[in-house]
């Protein structure tokens, strides 16, 4: 029996379309839908259990995109042969997707859920993480399962000082600025993206562009859940509620709550261990045999706890920590730490702190991407650490997990805004961040130790960047809000949003938002932007303090690197039989040694920790390159002794002969005894044969005349 295939179609302004159908492919799971977009074509499906396990009480779901290597023609590489974990590629819109979705669930539903989409065919013309949210909102639009929805996800890019959605790859090479943005119907709910540095309100622009496409998608989705006749979702019941111990606790608790955030302790510990004694308190109070379950006198006291202290910001605009709303915490830093580094930094905010180091390598080490959709060649990777002392919990490291990647991502987004053009920077450059405090955004001391380590390293970076987390506690209900530069951990879990920018002083190089709020408005945003500018200046001043520009020159220890270009023609000499003669030159001189052909042109790189071994390694290579000149005189060396002559090696890889009428003035019968192979003697190029292009060398033209005898 044929499938009932049910689809719906978004026109985007230039005429392309995306496809969306549902009936046809795995009906088995909640919800599934293909979506396509040209010959790109992605799978979402949703599956989510009935009940919430025993005790949970938040949204315990999973978010899995993976692009499939058959989906370009392509066979994965390794040992396996087949697709592995994830790739950082794919956990990063996994994680965009995630942060787009989880908003939509009502916040007591609390079933185990899992969102996978796959990527089944690949388009060159078309990037298919843009289409990931649209593809995971419309599996659920055609779903019973409970979500305030439907939700999509667009690419905004400015090329030519105009506004694109969802660009082609090739155009989006010359875009300014570029980002990924999610929302509903309503509002927008997650934004990630960078830019050259670009102002405020061009960023509040583009995001204003994204959201009127967004609105048209979500429109679409509704009609498909009507057509599927998917309009009523299934019943729920995950949580169990005590509306009269939640009143007790409110009643009892909250201004003991309220003095306390009253208090403005900057100290976090000292804050949890008096938040701490208030409910411990509490609970003494009600004997042993109060008969209330512990999970809701802790949620319930959480729930209080986050009213007093979102009532205090609101109501006073001051900050836990005693701050003013756009004061940004106490900063020191230094750089060189690490003496053995090529670069490093410690940069320092309150209690949030970041050792980052820069390490400069060779081509051999630029890091090798082998996806599906994108493959080549990073030279610049950044590498995000969070171990658990830096919280002061116990906990062993298992390697990065999505936060870690995504906060490292982030920061190399930024950064990589400001390095040198490839063509000037010969460098494989690795930044490596290892938190060692926190209790605010990371991510962003990051970006800060990164521009420090960046500098000290001497990569002549265009400025350096700072980055800062912006937070907004608001009251949908009276209008009021408050918004806050540099937010401390106890802020982000209190506020409305989460917005991350880092930039140079000429504008904004890269930005992460997450709301939580509805109907945002516009213009509070863009005071949200340019009060985080005010923030990013401040920070820029402060590190500038320590280091305002990049070192003119790199630590001794530092690879040296030397570029040299050759004719294309030449590159086979250079390298010789095999490898021989390149490997030949590694091996005596120390050096590494790249070739590659660019531009119709041999490229040569040299890198070096030693001078000496430098300039051996280009003497060799000079030689080797070096084009002979009539006229010159050359030390060569006897390969062959012939009855005629001998032919002499004057240069790496030429020999010319020296005829028997050539060795000297006087005439030689024959050869014997006159030159030793291997013998070495200097002599003359006295001429090219045009036709077979053969050297003729002279020994007799360095030779004095001899004065002719008179007879």
């Amino acid at each position: 029996m044929l499938p009932n295939t049910i689809s719906k179609t978004i026109t985007l302004e230039d005429g392309r379309e995306i496809i969306i159908e549902t009936g046809a492919l795995a009906k088995q799971a909640d919800g599934a839908v293909v979506i396509k977009m040209g010959k790109a074509i992605l799978l979402a499906t949703v599956v989510t259990k009935k009940e919430a396990g025993d005790g949970v009480d938040f949204l315990p779901m999973s978010v899995d995109y993976q692009e499939k290597f058959a989906s370009s023609g392509k066979i994965p590489g390794g040992f396996l042969k087949r697709e592995g974990r994830l790739s950082d590629y794919e956990i990063l819109i996994s994680r965009m997707v995630d942060r787009a979705i989880r908003p939509i669930f009502p916040d007591d539903y609390h079933a185990d859920t899992n969102i996978s989409i796959t990527l089944m065919s690949s388009d060159e013309d078309v990037l298919p993480d843009c289409l990931a949210g649209l593809a995971a909102s419309a599996a659920l639009a055609v779903s019973d399962i409970p979500f305030n929805g439907p939700i999509s996800e667009v690419r905004v890019a400015k090329i030519d000082g105009e506004l694109f959605i969802n660009p082609k790859p090739s155009d989006l090479e010359k875009a300014s600025l570029e980002l990924i943005v999610a929302g509903s119907e309503e509002f927008i709910l997650m934004v990630e993206g960078e830019g050259d540095e670009v102002s405020e309100d061009e960023m509040v622009e583009a995001l204003q562009f994204g959201h009127e496409e967004i609105k048209r998608h979500c429109k679409v989705q509704k009609e498909l859940t009507k057509l599927v006749g998917k309009e009523e979702k299934r019943a729920y019941s995950h949580e169990d509620n005590d509306e009269a111990l939640f009143e007790k606790i409110k009643t009892e608790l909250y201004d003991s709550l309220y003095e306390v955030v009253s208090r403005q302790i900057s100290v976090k510990q000292v804050r949890s261990d008096l938040t701490k004694a208030i409910k411990d308190g509490f609970v003494e109070s009600l004997g042993e045999d109060h008969g209330y379950d512990e999970r809701l006198i802790g949620r319930y006291f959480s729930k209080v706890h986050k009213e007093a202290a979102r009532n205090f910001t609101l109501n006073e605009k001051k900050r836990l920590d005693g701050r003013q709303p756009d004061e940004i915490r106490p900063i020191w830093s230094v750089v060189d730490y690490l003496p053995s580094a090529h670069g490093s930094a410690v940069f320092t905010r309150g209690e949030t702190q970041s050792i980052t180091t820069c390490t400069l390598g060779t081509k051999l080490d630029e890091q090798m991407v082998d996806g599906a959709v994108l493959s080549g060649y990073n030279k610049f990777f950044l590498h995000y650490n969070f171990p658990g002392f830096s919280t002061g919990e116990v906990k062993p490291n298992r390697g990065p997990g999505r936060r870690e990647v995504g906060h490292g991502n982030l920061a190399m987004r930024a950064l990589k805004k400001v390095l040198p053009a490839p063509a000037d920077n010969p460098y494989t450059i690795r930044i490596v961040s290892d938190i060692l405090e926190s209790n605010g955004s990371s991510s962003m001391a990051t970006v800060c130790a990164g521009s420090l380590a960046l500098m000290d390293a001497g990569i002549a970076i265009k400025s350096p960047v700072t980055g800062i987390a912006m937070g907004m506690i608001s009251d949908s209900k009276t209008g009021n809000y408050t918004i806050l530069s540099d937010i401390l951990g106890d802020e982000d879990h209190l506020g409305d949003m989460d917005f991350k920018v880092t930039g140079t002083a000429k504008g904004i190089t890269a930005c992460q938002m997450d709301l939580k709020v509805e109907g945002l408005d516009y213009e509070v945003l863009k005071e949200a932007l340019y009060q985080a500018r005010k923030g990013r200046l401040h920070i820029l001043d402060e590190i500038n303090k320590t280091l305002s520009s990049s070192r003119p020159e790199f630590k001794p220890h530092t690879p040296r690197s030397y570029n040299m270009q050759i004719p294309k023609e030449l590159i086979g000499a250079v390298i010789g039989p095999g490898g021989k003669v390149i490997q030949e030159i590694q091996k005596d001189t120390g050096a590494t040694i790249i070739i590659e052909e660019v531009d119709n042109m041999g490229r040569i790189n040299i890198f070096s920790n030693n001078q000496e071994s430098m300039d051996a390694a280009i003497a060799r290579l000079k030689a080797i390159v070096a084009q002979p000149e009539i006229g010159e005189t050359y030390t060569g060396k006897v390969k062959n002794i012939m009855p005629f002559g001998a032919f002499v090696e004057f240069m790496p890889g030429k020999d010319g002969l020296l005829h028997i009428s050539e060795i000297k003035w006087e005439r030689l019968e024959s050869m014997d005894g006159v030159l030793e192979s291997g013998e070495e003697i200097a002599v003359k190029l006295i001429d090219v044969d045009k036709k077979t292009g053969k050297y003729k060398l002279s020994r007799k033209a360095l030779l004095p005349k001899p004065e002719r005898k008179d007879k």
